[in-house]
């Protein structure tokens, strides 16, 4: 290894005089590990990791020290960051969080020592500074003054027999006229009397730092911060004290730098609420909740206590322009809003007579129990389009819309083109459309110029997403003004048929189509029918079209969620031509070859990749009906034996043929339960072939439902269930927490906003130590416990970095999941309530409080409660039928997302009983409320472990 001691920063012969930098962090790696800093200055790498200072590792009692030293001229100053790689520099991880910024003062006078003391920025510590808290919730309505320059010694080291040591601590959240203050062992930090302490100075960016001359004699020391309130009140950090050895200090003069992370409190904790957008309902809206209706609902969250408002995705989905188009998680274009939020009273300040007749009319008829998609779109966009006749030259001449164009140019002629193609070949489906399939930059500069006979067209599209995007933009910032944290939702995947598949297609897998294996919501599977991506193709431009789409999403949100995080560590990909979800494979993923198979005593490979279909199967499954299946469908390939038609070995060619027979009266069963069966023939097989190489295999999941694998002999068996364990539980494990820790910094590092992994389903090993490790906030839903040995979660044991929650979007509402299941609900009532009786058969409020109470007092960072659920609160609010509450389906590929709240948002801020209810629950908890008279006062710290009328 290199010698560290004798790295200079300067490539040439300085006039200056030089001071030794040395940089130590504690820090444990796993074998083949390495850890290294790189800056923005010559020496350590100029911001190329390869060349940054590799430092030495060594013991110092239980820790394992990583140090390195160069000399650098007075007066230099860069950015680094600690990285871990391989023997060969690559990086494996790195810090998160701000650079450190490093300046060696000239007030020194060179041959001094300074020692660089830090700790490893790890994903949980750079939480204070993602927007959610940092502009949010610990925002200050005053100035914190800066007092001193950083890294400036106020203090000199000229005494052989003395250190001077600068502390360095990071306070996000801290009060008016609140000091910050560092107590201990030596005199120079008072001992431990804060009228003797140290007294810190701020230097921004929440950074305190002081420094003292502490005699060699003293140390070890050991030291706490405190915060000093005005009016005299102390604050210690939590946690034990603080020390400090020297460690190989000599003779030169010495300074060392503290820099202790952030300040240890008690861990913040939060309340919020989580509703569609589309089902909000106001007394302003026509036929959905609409973007300005967030302010009424902030103001709702607010006097109830409560710190967050969460949405389900908000993005266009016009693919089919139908009711499908309700499936929110299905984007037409991951940049563009979605029409059917916009207010059309706010498009414009003065209206025709007709036009406000119109409105009032729509209002009337779309008032109705639940969203009317097709109707409220066609509405919305009729009304919006004879406003825009009238007003557009004045709209899209004006400075805001100007600005807004030129910011989002990128992404908006693409969208505003695929609009147009898309009503004019009357489908999404690009490859159906000619000449324009092939997307270029030449043929949309065509397609949006000026001079073209549909421009007018091509604007009223940009006029609609100015409007969406200026209605949105005074809706989240009322949001932050009030302290409230409005959290966005991140699909995991795009319509094959949208803006993004057409410019970017070799981003995406066109071929194939992600889901998820069976799991809670679906015994199945889920087929999402969205191309999988092409991470390899991703990389290239280090992942610009997710940076891209996460900065754009910051616009508006300062927290998401990031809808199945486990995509990011695999995906389960299925082919094109599936249906369902069950005979997939996870990507990336090894697989077995035929090598291994064979090394096993596994040879026959067809009998075992190819639908197992036995004359005895087709009795048992169809009866009577089996010769109709069996001459439609298959061909008997040897006695008793079948396989499928070329025509319907696939499931969209059998649910095709199935169609095609129902319509010509052919079919005397049900068409949906022959669907199901015939599926099931299909799907009978133990290993599913690679596509792309017919060595690889993948077992099929829930192998041992299959007759295919029951008909096998018990050495198969036995070897084919030791390799579906491997396969599933095992050999994937350190491959998919590479793939994670390459594609999720990626996202991270795009935005300031603060983000949430939805973490459900068959969670790998490899899942939560990566999230932790990140600082991803998880998901804990009760009826969903991540132990495979408890029925239901005990929110009292979950870990901080969490969001926890009783329901959510994907499956029933509590009242629901309680009334559903009677066997369950008097397990739930004696096992987690603890009452040995027959449970209520209605989940009254007296139940509902207590659930919700159960997650309010988690350690949970997060407790997001769906709106129902709160509302459940209230008898006068459980008239509706529960099950009518519900908003998705997961088994239901074509459910109608369209469930609207029954009571407008304006009655329920009138509800002071209902409000005050839920924040008394909140914040008997411990758990930050907004404050009326101070909306950005909180209690605690994140801890580590409007109008749219366009301006002239």
């Amino acid at each position: 290894m290199m010698n560290l001691g004798s790295l200079s920063l300067s490539t040439t012969k300085s006039s200056k005089p030089m001071v030794s930098l040395s940089f130590w962090i504690p820090y444990f790696t796993h074998w083949g590990e390495n850890l290294l800093v790189c800056g923005s200055a010559p020496g350590l790498g100029s911001g190329n990791v390869k060349k940054g200072l590799l430092l030495k590792p060594s013991q110092q009692d239980d820790q394992l020290i990583w140090s390195g030293s160069v000399s650098v001229p007075l007066g230099f100053s860069c950015d680094y960051c600690y990285y871990v790689v391989d023997d060969s520099k690559n990086v494996l991880r790195s810090e998160f969080g701000m650079k450190r910024k490093l300046v060696v003062p000239e007030t020194l006078t060179g041959g001094e020592s300074v020692h660089l003391r830090d700790l490893w920025q790890s994903g949980d510590q750079a939480l204070p500074f993602r927007s959610a808290f940092k502009d949010v919730i610990f925002h200050h309505n005053f100035d914190v003054k800066v007092e001193k320059p950083l890294g400036v010694f106020m203090n000199k080291s000229d005494q052989d027999d003395s250190v001077v040591v600068q502390f360095k601590i990071c306070c996000p959240d801290i009060g008016e006229g609140t000091s910050v203050y560092v107590l201990g062992t030596p005199a120079k930090l008072g001992k431990w009397k804060v009228e003797n302490g140290l007294r810190l100075n701020y230097v921004d960016d929440s950074i305190w730092e002081a420094d003292c001359l502490i005699p060699k004699a003293d140390f070890p020391i050991k030291y706490r911060y405190c915060k000093v309130q005005k009016e005299g009140s102390i604050g210690f950090e939590s946690g034990g004290n603080r020390e400090l050895s020297l460690h190989s200090i000599g003779s030169k003069q010495e300074y060392i730098v503290m820099s202790d992370g952030l300040f240890r409190a008690m861990p913040w904790r939060g309340a919020g609420v989580a509703v569609p957008m589309f089902s909000v309902r106001s007394e302003d809206d026509v036929g959905v909740g609409e973007f300005l209706d967030l302010k009424l609902l902030v103001d709702w969250a607010v006097d109830s206590g409560l710190h967050l408002v969460q949405l389900l995705p908000v993005n266009d989905t016009s693919v089919h322009k139908m009711w499908w188009d309700s499936y929110p998680y299905s984007s037409l274009s991951v940049f563009a809003l979605h029409p059917l939020y916009l207010r059309v009273q706010a498009l414009s300040e003065r209206f025709p007579e007709d036009i406000k007749e119109e409105i009032q009319k729509a209002k009337k008829q779309l008032d109705k129990k639940d969203v009317d998609y097709e109707a409220t779109m066609e509405t919305k966009l009729s009304i919006a389009k004879k406003i825009f006749d009238l007003e557009k030259d004045q709209t899209l001449n004006s400075s805001s819309f100007q600005k807004f164009f030129s910011e989002n140019e990128g992404w908006l002629k693409p969208y505003a083109a695929f609009c147009f193609l898309r009503d004019f070949f009357e489908t999404s489906d690009h490859s159906q459309w000619g000449t324009f399939s092939d997307y270029t930059d030449d043929k949309l500069e065509k397609l949006i110029s000026k001079d073209s006979l549909h421009y007018n067209t091509i604007c009223f599209h940009y006029y609609i997403q100015y409007h969406l995007h200026v209605q949105l933009s005074a809706a989240a910032e009322y949001a932050r003004k009030k302290g409230v944290v409005l959290k966005g939702d991140l699909p995991i995947g795009v319509d094959r048929n949208s803006v993004d598949t057409w410019v970017y297609r070799n981003l995406f897998r066109m071929n194939t189509s992600t889901g998820a294996p069976p799991d809670y919501f679906d015994k199945n599977g889920q087929n999402w029918g969205f191309p999988t991506y092409n991470w390899e193709e991703m990389s290239k431009d280090n992942y610009a079209w997710w940076r891209a789409r996460l900065t754009q999403m910051g616009k508006y949100f300062t927290a998401y969620r990031i809808d199945h995080i486990l995509g990011f560590f695999r995906i389960w990909e299925l082919p094109a031509h599936a249906m369902t979800g069950l005979v997939g494979k996870f990507r990336p993923s090894i697989p077995l070859s035929q090598e291994e198979l064979e090394k096993e005593g596994i040879w026959d490979f067809d009998r075992l990749s190819k639908p197992y279909i036995q004359k005895k199967f087709l009795e048992e499954k169809f009866g009577d009906f089996w010769p109709f299946i069996a001459s439609n469908f298959l061909n008997e390939t040897q006695k008793d034996m079948y396989e499928f038609k070329e025509d319907c070995n696939t499931e969209k060619k059998i649910a095709a043929k199935l169609k095609s027979l129902a319509e010509k009266s052919l079919l005397l069963e049900n068409e949906d339960k022959v669907r199901r069966d015939v599926f099931d023939i299909l799907r009978n097989v133990v290993l599913i072939k690679d596509p792309e190489d017919a060595r690889k295999f993948y077992p099929r999941f829930n192998i041992e439902d299959t007759s295919s694998f029951q008909d096998l002999d018990d050495h198969s068996k036995n070897v084919l269930k030791r390799l579906y364990y491997d396969y599933y539980f095992q050999r994937q494990e350190d491959l998919w927490r590479k793939n994670a820790l390459k594609t999720l910094p990626a996202l991270l590092n795009s935005s300031n906003m603060l983000a949430c992994g939805e973490d459900l389903g068959l969670i790998p090993s490899c899942v939560h130590p990566v999230m932790q490790e990140l600082g991803l906030v998880g998901l804990r839903i009760q009826r969903m416990p991540s132990e495979s040995d408890v029925k239901f979660g005990i929110p009292a044991n979950y870990e901080y970095m969490t969001v926890c929650a009783p329901s959510c979007h994907d499956c029933s509402t509590l009242r629901a999941w309680w009334e559903e299941d009677e066997e369950r609900r008097q397990q739930y009532f004696k096992e987690v309530i603890g009452v040995d009786e027959i449970p209520p058969s209605q989940c009254v409020p007296e139940i509902t409080h207590f659930i919700l109470r159960q997650h309010v007092e988690a350690p949970s960072m997060w407790a997001i409660f769906p709106l129902q659920d709160m509302m459940a609160l209230k008898e006068e609010y459980t008239t509706r039928p529960a099950t009518e509450e519900t908003i998705n389906d997961p088994t239901n590929p074509k459910h109608y997302w369209r469930y609207r709240v029954h009571v407008t948002l304006d009655s329920l801020l009138k509800d002071t009983d209902l409000k005050s209810t839920i924040k008394n629950l909140v914040s008997s908890s411990g758990r930050s409320v907004p404050s009326s008279e101070d909306i950005n006062k909180s209690q605690g710290e994140v801890i580590a472990n409007g109008s749219t009328k366009p301006n002239p």
